[in-house]
């Protein structure tokens, strides 16, 4: 019985084909240099599908894949009918609280916070019991603070080189994210084996390259 899943194109796909490789699977049939967005081993037991990290979780809930990989980000602001897995420890960054300098994070004003990710937003300052207007930008965030669209934002961080480039810095941090595994319910059913015998072998990877 074959799986089919559905990886998060661009560096992230890369990180999970290296994994792969790490683990002792055979990625080699896969041509990244191709346009190609499906890739199928010649024995026909593993099939990749290359799409945007927001349709992975479709993918998998549709059972279209039986599993998937894609950030923590997407699955907190795309829940859906899947089980996430495991924490494959690689794609690591961080939803974080940037501004302009002179930004005051602990005053009492009602802030105006722009964001990609207005789930994570609205969850963060709700714990804090702070009330914010969230607004949602699905372009590059970093220019809101500037024009005075909003007071703040709420991002995506590696290594703050874009925050800096456009005269922001981090104020506070929110949560760590990683990329995940998550699987379809009825494949989980189906393809018990070769899904838990995936898995064995992925976390054993993961294991050891944390000792």
């Amino acid at each position: 019985m074959s799986l089919t899943i559905a990886l998060t194109k661009g560096r992230l796909q890369k990180q999970t084909l290296a994994l792969f490789d790490k683990a002792g699977i055979d990625v080699s049939f896969v041509d990244e240099s191709n346009r190609k967005l499906t890739f199928i081993s010649p024995a026909g037991e593993l099939t990749f599908l290359l799409v945007k990290a927001a349709d992975v979780t479709t993918y998998v809930r549709h059972g279209v894949a039986d599993l998937g990989v894609v950030g923590k980000d997407v699955l907190i602001e795309h829940p859906g009918e899947y089980y996430e897995l495991l924490d494959l420890g690689i794609g690591r960054c961080k939803f974080s609280v940037a501004s302009t300098a002179g930004f005051e994070l602990k005053d009492y004003k009602r802030k105006m916070i722009a964001t990609k990710y207005p789930t994570v937003a609205r969850q963060h300052f709700q714990k804090k019991g702070e009330d914010v207007e969230i607004i949602r930008i699905e372009g590059s965030v970093e220019i809101a603070p500037i024009l005075g669209l909003a007071d703040a934002i709420v991002d995506i961080v590696e290594t703050g080189t874009t925050l800096r480039e456009n005269g922001l810095q981090v104020y506070e941090d929110i949560m760590e994210i990683s990329a995940r595994m998550i699987a379809n319910r009825a494949a989980l059913k189906r393809k018990r084996t070769e899904i838990s015998q995936l898995l064995a072998t992925i976390s054993q990877e993961i294991k050891e390259n944390a000792l």
